[in-house]
């Protein structure tokens, strides 16, 4: 099935955000971070995600880091504004100011902290993208309790709303599902891939529209993505297979992925240090060391691509 092609294709990387030593957002290096993003030879980026520490900020810093994103990326690349909240209500109300400030796509996040029916569901996402009928809205749902939603419920949503455009899964064996998401949607819902992009090699020529990982890895990825689209599948593997355990060893835990992801762009010269905002995860000496060990793999990784 074929992708419209009015729709993003490629890497979609979540922007983390950058604190100072008090933990206050650092504007200066959200800034940088931004102007790496739109050297990845990429389309878009997100924020705040997940990826992003998003359930750490208050609401108004969450708008604060769409603004600065948008306001630095002057159009170069669109910007993906999350705008999650358990809250129907809040979720709407971080939607349309985010739009007011200029983001090119809003995201939701599915609410997961409790198990909720389908019509509930249902309810919840009508209501935010309708709240915001003119953008581009993009639905994630990561359910670790049980499975995301159903291709059935993906049509009825994509067949009430025209502005949902984009779905992120974040699930593993999951081939056959995003096969059946992409029939009945006749490709008109660009489907990503989630979870760091690990199932990529697999889902591409699925037809997947493509993958959001972390920013860290986001020009590398997106060289594998075009690789394997083009056929050069050798060439593919060869760059995913050297990648992915930093990939994997990171997302053993949320927390921990936060000081993975901080750390390789330190190393990669993009940031200045690796906080994230307490709670956070404290790795103990022998991680601290085999991710710096890891790192240094994907910076010679970066360095060969380069030649």
């Amino acid at each position: 099935m074929k992708l419209s092609d009015d729709l993003l294709q490629g890497v979609i990387p979540i922007i983390p955000t950058p604190f100072k030593e008090n933990e206050e957002i650092d504007e200066a290096a959200l800034r940088n971070l931004v102007d790496f993003a739109c050297s990845c030879g990429i389309q878009a980026a997100c924020l705040p995600a997940y990826a992003s520490e998003f359930y750490k900020l208050t609401d108004d810093e969450k708008l604060q880091v769409v603004k600065i994103a948008v306001d630095q990326a002057k159009g170069r690349i669109k910007i993906v504004a999350q705008s999650n909240h358990p809250s129907l209500r809040s979720a709407i109300r971080l939607a349309q100011e985010n739009v007011k400030n200029g983001a090119d796509i809003v995201s939701l996040a599915v609410p997961r902290i409790f198990s909720l029916p389908e019509d509930s569901l249902m309810e919840y996402l009508s209501g935010f993208l309708a709240s915001v009928p003119e953008t581009p809205v993009l639905i994630q749902d990561f359910n670790p309790g049980g499975a995301s939603i159903s291709p059935a419920f993906i049509k009825k949503l994509m067949d009430k709303h025209p502005n949902f455009k984009y779905l992120k899964l974040e699930e593993p064996l999951c081939a056959p599902k995003f096969e059946e998401i992409i029939r009945v949607t006749e490709g008109k819902v660009g489907l990503f891939e989630g979870w760091g992009g690990l199932y990529m090699l697999e889902l591409i020529p699925v037809g997947i529209a493509g993958v959001m990982p972390g920013l860290g890895v986001a020009d590398i990825l997106q060289k594998v993505f075009e690789l394997r689209k083009s056929g050069q599948h050798d060439k593919a593997f060869t760059s995913f297979e050297r990648i992915m355990p930093q990939i994997f060893f990171s997302l053993q835990n949320m927390e921990l992925f936060h000081y993975a992801e901080k750390e390789l762009l330190t190393a990669r010269g993009i940031l200045s240090n690796s906080i994230a905002r307490k709670a956070a995860y404290v790795p103990d000496d022998s991680s601290r060391s085999y991710i710096a060990e890891l790192n240094e793999r994907v910076l010679a990784l970066v360095e060969d691509l380069s030649k």
